[in-house]
């Protein structure tokens, strides 16, 4: 991903915040990946048919999602919604079963 290059802030507070964007980007990467990793790894779970083991992806995948909505990297309904259209899946498998 080429990104251009950015001035240099002439202040001392712009220069601090330019590098405290640098850490929050970087973490907020981080977490963003790790909740469409843990996402991915419930629907892999869920067409493979795997009962027991979509239930239990599902039960982490809740906490993922939650800490990322608290920490404001996605919104609280964006969670909910995701949650419930997992948690629908994951009932589909258990009744088709």
């Amino acid at each position: 991903m080429a990104t251009k290059a950015k001035k240099n802030p002439r202040l001392a507070s712009g220069r601090k915040r330019a590098r405290q964007n640098v850490k929050l980007n970087a973490a907020n990467t981080s977490l963003r990946s790790k909740y469409r990793t843990v996402v991915k790894n419930v629907e892999k779970a869920v067409l493979a048919g795997d009962k027991v083991k979509a239930t239990e992806l599902f039960a982490k995948a809740q906490s993922v999602i939650d800490s990322i909505a608290d920490k404001g990297i996605f919104h609280k309904n964006k969670a909910a919604r995701d949650k419930s259209r997992l948690s629908a899946k994951v009932k589909a498998l258990a009744t088709a079963a």
